[in-house]
């Protein structure tokens, strides 16, 4: 996955919007105000954090040598995921869970208005 095809897949969900509250070189993925992944696109290898179950953190972080406890994050809610360590679809699927994560904690009408009661 590069880092346009991952810009592009975290931008794919509704109300996600990118911002760079701490400089231009570390793309924030936000819905509703609220983060679900971080990366610094350019970097060499490409990362990205993620929000996580706690309990799934800890099984993916055993199992998967690209998953680590979150980098400057609460390591307890969010992982680091070197993306050329594991299958593109697994990517996906970790990005979407950060997402549904991250809209599962919103408000309600906040939710049903992004088709995601």
């Amino acid at each position: 996955m590069t880092p346009d095809q991952l810009r592009a897949l975290c931008l794919e969900f509704n109300d996600a919007t990118e911002e760079f509250p701490f400089g231009p070189d570390t793309s924030v993925f936000k819905v509703a105000g609220k983060m679900f992944a971080l990366s610094s696109l350019d970097g060499d290898p490409l990362r990205i954090n993620l929000k996580c179950d706690p309990e799934e953190a800890v099984r993916l972080r055993e199992e998967y040598p690209a998953v680590a406890p979150g980098y400057h994050m609460n390591k307890r809610h969010w992982n680091t995921v070197t993306v050329g360590g594991l299958p593109d679809r697994m990517v996906r699927e970790l990005v979407e869970d950060s997402y549904d994560l991250v809209v599962a904690g919103l408000p309600k009408a906040v939710r049903l208005r992004l088709d995601r009661p």
